[in-house]
Order: C-alpha cells, then structure tokens, then sequence
C-alpha cells in the first residue's frame, strides 16, 4: 500500500492571495503591524513559520510572539472565512480533482495532505471544492513549524489508519515548490513537483524531483506515473515522461 501525500496553496487549488490578505488582517489586529508580510516569500512555509519570521524580523518580542499567537491564529480563521465567502475566489488545479478521485479509489492507496496550512485553514481552503472527503489523513503547519517533519506525522497518522506502516519509500509528496521537494528528500519520500504554483517547470526541475508535470490535466497519465512508484523520472509539459537531470 502506498500513501501519496497533496500540497494544498498552488498544488490543489489557488485562492487568490486570500491567505495572505487574512494572515496580514489577523497580524494588525493581534500584534498591531503585519511587519513586511506583503514582501515575505510565503511559499512552501508553514503558516506559523511566517508569523515567527515576520513578527521576529519587526523586532516583536518572543515572548509577546508566544503569548498571542494562538489569538492571531484564531483571528486569522475569522478573516479567512470571510474573505472565502462563496468560495467562488478558490480554483482547483487541472486535472486534480480528477486525479485525487482516482488515487482516493484504489485499494492500494491511501490520499492525505502536507501543507503548511494550519489545519483548519487548509479545510476552509478546500471546502468549496468538494475533495476534502477524498484526504483520509493529513498533517499541517498546526502540527510542526518545521515542514520537513509533517511527512512523519501524517506517516504515523496514515499507519493508525490503515493498521500497518508505511516505508517512506512507499511514501509520496506531491507539491509545487522546492520545499516540497525538499520535504520529501528529508524523509527518503519519494518527490513529485508539479508547476501549477509560482515556480516555472526550470526552477523546479534544478531541484531534481523523481518526477516533474507541468500539470496534472492528463490525469490518467499521471495517475500511471505516480502509482508505478518509480524515482528519478521527470514528466515534461506534454506530459511525457523522460529521465530527469542529474
């Protein structure tokens, strides 16, 4: 059995910047300045690893860090939920829900997320999109402000799961950014990048992923890819695979 694990922000969907307009809102209203936010490279960063770089680089003290962050967590999912709304401003990605349907069917597999989201983030994120039911595990920046250790939680969670462990070469994490890549290099995962986020198909393909789609609307064609298990493929635009980098 093998578990494939889903970034969620520019891997399953694009919110449009919601995220960052909540975060700064809920930073104003905690701390009183959201520091440079407006500048910070959100991407592929836990959603606590953002306030503690932000408020840290304003010269907020940790103390008063430790002390309301919880708060403007709290904060954080009010103004999300709002600015959702309707959800109409939250996109799926081609072919995913095509391919998270597919994967979520097989007997063999086991779907789950690792996001930097906090936990309840990542679900007002996806509910609009009707796949929430179709993710059986997870782990969330709420969990580890260190996103490289979320695959091992979301491994333990899965394990309990299911009732039997998972090698993490049984294990995939399929993500938009280096630090997705990277996350699964940490555990031994195998790595899937796809440049649906803000990282072009070059940037991605330097950090040598086992395999690299431009996207996912050939949604048979990656579900072949991802679930032969293979390393040190890479998939081109077309949707083609051919051997990745050195």
């Amino acid at each position: 059995m093998r578990l494939f694990l889903f970034d969620v922000d520019g891997t399953l969907l694009t919110a449009r910047g919601v995220g960052r307009a909540a975060l700064k809102r809920a930073l104003e209203q905690t701390f009183g300045t959201a520091g440079a936010l407006d500048a910070y490279d959100l991407r592929g960063k836990t959603d606590p690893r953002i306030v503690w770089d932000v408020l840290t680089a304003a010269g907020t003290p940790h103390e008063e860090i430790e002390a309301r962050v919880r708060a403007c967590f709290e904060a954080y999912l009010r103004e999300l939920e709002t600015i959702l709304g309707d959800g109409s401003s939250v996109h799926v990605m081609p072919g995913i829900r095509e391919l998270v349907r597919a994967l979520s069917l097989r007997p063999d597999a086991v779907v789950g997320l690792v996001t930097g989201n906090i936990e309840a983030g990542a679900r007002l994120k996806l509910r609009p999109t009707g796949l929430l039911p179709h993710f059986r595990v997870g782990a969330f920046g709420s969990d580890h402000i260190d996103r490289r250790r979320l695959p091992l939680i979301a491994r333990e969670r899965a394990a309990r799961l299911v009732g039997h462990d998972f090698d993490f070469e049984h294990l995939t994490i399929i993500g938009d950014t280096p630090h997705d890549v990277d996350c699964a290099r940490a555990c031994g995962a195998i790595a899937v990048a796809v440049a649906t986020g803000q990282y072009p198909a070059d940037e991605l393909r330097a950090c040598a992923p086992d395999l690299l789609f431009h996207d996912f609307s050939d949604a048979a064609r990656a579900l072949t890819a991802l679930t032969n298990g293979e390393r040190g493929r890479a998939a081109s635009p077309s949707g083609h695979l051919r051997s990745a980098p050195e």
